[in-house]
């Protein structure tokens, strides 16, 4: 018996091809607006994690100043490399310590010139800051205490001095008055959490950078990478106690240098694009209701036409739950169609959305079958009503209609 009340509501969907399609159309871009949005914001959170993951793993960044960002120093005094041996021998559950110092400068190289991150620092750099040595190798401890004029080059350099697929190994780049060897190339980390590109960068050892380039010893960065399974927030207080002793402020002082735990960055980052996702989605999620409103409008209009039809099942002896269930089952199957196509269109344009947003396309199955459910409840709620409107007509009533 249920089979042939699927069979006719199918027959009755069939018959009006063009009507059932405008019908689903609302629940079509109702799913796929849902999807789609979801998608795109998962999306964007996986690309703001992956951006501030490369900057380092449990990486504490420690600059002069009581706030971050371009003039946020406030004339506090630079750190000195010195302060980074003391917080990697006193402060436990310390990975790696790396004193950073960095400018913009131009640099040259086989008759190009480019102008690009000149950094200073040590090995612990390439640690904290999860970097690989793609070609060459890294700095030896000779050359870190001699200061000896090698570097290592980010590929953004190396493509833009040397050209499309050459080895810089054993070439020769200026920067300011001198010249530095080319010791290794640095693995591709693509765009930065900032916006910025991370492979465009030239590293030398900070004494190096030191002498001959800025002429002081200044150092503008600590990076800091912790243990995993650390505890963040006694490593910074530890880090910030032995920083105040260092830079020798009193009890009533405020601190003139702050800390920032990428982590937390990410988090709150993170935290926003997901309330902005749902934001989105819920607002989507308005198409929803309103073709649902469209499919009950139309079964509306199919039980007056049908009139004469419904009358004729119930007087030869259908049961009110067969033509209740035969008009449900229409605007059920309605609905699930709009939900089923919606999921087809919405993977498509999340692809096609991503690949060009540049954000990694992430498949939310869960979204994807909430949706479909939600559309087929729509079927059910919205098409309730018509069909009990329908299943109550009165036979003789009915028969009479013209």
């Amino acid at each position: 018996m249920l089979l042939s009340t699927i069979l006719l509501a199918l027959r009755s969907i069939r018959r009006n091809l063009l009507r059932s399609f405008l019908t689903v159309l609302g629940i079509v871009i109702g799913v796929s607006a849902v999807i789609t949005m979801v998608t795109l914001g998962n999306g964007a959170t996986q690309a703001i994690q992956n951006q501030i993951a490369s900057l380092g793993t449990n990486l504490l960044q420690i600059r002069p100043g009581q706030r971050m960002g371009p003039g946020g120093s406030g004339g506090a005094p630079s750190f000195k490399d010195t302060d980074a041996d003391a917080i990697a021998q006193q402060i436990g559950g310390i990975l790696a310590v790396a004193p950073e110092a960095r400018t913009s400068t131009t640099v040259v190289a086989n008759g190009r010139n480019w102008t690009t991150i000149v950094t200073g620092s040590t090995n612990a750099w390439l640690q904290v800051g999860n970097w690989t040595v793609r070609a060459g190798r890294d700095f030896t401890d000779a050359e870190l205490r001699a200061g000896s004029a090698v570097c290592l080059i980010g590929e953004t350099v190396r493509r833009e001095l040397f050209g499309e697929n050459s080895d810089p190994l054993g070439e020769y780049v200026r920067v300011k008055a001198f010249s530095c060897e080319v010791i290794g190339v640095l693995g591709s980390k693509g765009q930065g959490a900032f916006g910025n590109d991370q492979d465009d960068v030239v590293l030398m050892p900070l004494k190096t950078y030191q002498r001959r380039v800025t002429g002081n010893t200044r150092v503008n960065t600590l990076l800091v990478s912790m243990q995993d399974g650390s505890d963040p927030e006694r490593v910074k207080a530890s880090l910030t106690q032995l920083l105040r002793e260092r830079r020798k402020l009193a009890s009533t002082d405020e601190d003139n240098f702050n800390v920032l735990d990428t982590k937390q960055l990410a988090d709150t980052l993170s935290g926003t694009t997901r309330v902005l996702t749902t934001l989105l989605g819920a607002v989507a999620a308005v198409s929803l209701l309103v073709g649902g409103i469209g499919i009950m409008n139309i079964m509306l209009v199919s039980v007056t036409e049908r009139t004469r039809e419904i009358g004729l099942r119930l007087a030869i002896g259908a049961l009110e739950g067969e033509v209740l269930m035969q008009f449900l089952i229409e605007a059920v199957v309605l609905a699930a169609l709009g939900g089923l196509v919606g999921i087809v269109l919405a993977a498509l344009a999340s692809l096609g959305l991503a690949f060009l947003m540049g954000v990694p396309y992430t498949v939310n199955v869960g979204v994807n079958l909430l949706s479909f459910a939600f559309s087929a409840a729509i079927g059910v709620v919205f098409g309730y009503f018509p069909a009990r409107r329908a299943a109550r007509l009165d036979p003789i009533e009915a028969l009479r209609h013209e």
